[in-house]
């Protein structure tokens, strides 16, 4: 029991924090993201690209072969309006960068929860 306090509270400020991110800021982050991994950002401009775009799912992630290269494409309707292509390289930079991301936050998270614990003695808490 004394153990399932921290991760009821763990996970209370998870989801606290996470509720303050708007949708628009995790796609703008993940966006991000993708640029620094190496995506390349196509605008959907002409009424061909923007036909295409519609095509896809937003902000979902479609891999597509060519030949023999695998292409992973990310289209985002909303807000830039363009649609994002990688290779295998760029989507490999891309997980560990969330993985990297999810770590750092877990243990953000770890560290606010640390700070919150309190010292109950030898009573414990009840």
């Amino acid at each position: 029991m004394v153990r399932l306090v921290p991760i009821v509270a763990l996970g209370a400020v998870v989801v606290a924090v996470s509720a303050c991110q708007t949708a628009q800021q995790s796609v703008q982050n993940k966006e991000d993201l993708l640029a620094a991994a190496g995506f390349t950002l196509q605008p959907a401009n002409t009424p061909q690209r923007v036909a295409a775009m519609r095509k896809l799912p937003p902000h979902k992630f479609v891999q597509q072969t060519s030949g023999t290269n695998v292409v992973y494409v990310y289209a985002d309707p909303s807000i830039c309006q363009c649609v994002y292509f990688g290779n295998q390289e760029a989507w490999s930079n891309y997980r560990a960068m969330v993985f990297q991301k999810r770590l750092a936050d877990e243990r953000q998270m770890t560290a606010l929860l640390n700070q919150n614990t309190f010292d109950f003695g030898p009573w414990g808490p009840w």
